[in-house]
């Protein structure tokens, strides 16, 4: 995998995932955001790098735009933006795998902590180079049919 390129992550939705108007609860969908992003953070950084550095987040917007429901397959697909300062944007879509629509969208912000002290940290040049876009680059979602 390329340090740039979306992150995927296979996702079957669970009886316990859906809410009392039968489709997936919010709630899920933020969590499902911050797995893809810890599995994308966990392919890339080395062993060390994730013992000194976690991830907290400071942000979250979401778009939802069709319901998820028990047994359907989804993808989870996360990517970096440009990082400034401490605020590490990941934008995050959550893909019905039969027909590919988009069902939530999402961009998070995220700020590198110490993992002894909790508190903010930079992180060094390498993570900020593999968990930042290119400045300048566009940060397009994918496009679907509605």
């Amino acid at each position: 995998m390329k340090e740039h390129e979306a992150f995927e992550l296979a996702i079957t939705v669970q009886p316990a995932d859906i809410d009392g108007l039968g489709h997936v609860n919010n709630v899920v969908y933020v969590r499902w955001i911050q797995d893809v992003a810890i599995a994308h953070w966990s392919t890339l950084a080395t062993a060390a790098e994730q013992q000194r550095l976690l991830w907290v987040i400071t942000r979250h917007e979401i778009d939802y735009l069709r319901p998820a429901f028990a047994g359907d397959d989804l993808i989870a697909r996360t990517w970096v933006g440009e990082a400034q300062g401490m605020s590490f944007p990941r934008h995050t879509e959550l893909v019905r795998r039969t027909g590919r629509k988009v069902l939530a969208r999402a961009k998070t912000l995220w700020c590198p902590v110490d993992a002894k002290t909790l508190r903010p940290m930079e992180p060094g040049a390498e993570i900020r180079a593999r968990f930042s876009s290119e400045p300048g680059k566009q940060e397009f979602f994918s496009q679907d049919v509605f």
